[in-house]
């Protein structure tokens, strides 16, 4: 199972920052899923549900409203508005 480093931060502080399969949002184009070894770019975020998935079969809900998706080659880094895990 190949995993990415995945940093969530807000306003309040940083929400995640470890290890993680999947990331499930939604940009200004429509839903997203990144893995480990998505193609880089950079996109806005709505307001929307958010799925980080720890492995396979593990997964931690939330929601988040609006922000800044940046996919690099080695890391994922959502900055947002809020962020709250369910």
């Amino acid at each position: 199972m190949n995993t990415f480093k995945l940093t969530i931060a807000s306003p309040d502080g940083n929400k995640f920052h470890g290890d993680a399969y999947k990331l499930d949002v939604r940009g200004t184009e429509g839903e997203l899923a990144v893995m480990a070894g998505h193609t880089p770019f950079v996109t806005s975020l709505v307001k929307c549900p958010c799925a980080v998935w720890l492995s396979e079969t593990e997964k931690k809900t939330a929601t988040v409203d609006g922000g800044l998706l940046t996919v690099a080659a080695d890391s994922v880094t959502l900055i947002a508005g809020s962020f709250k895990f369910d």
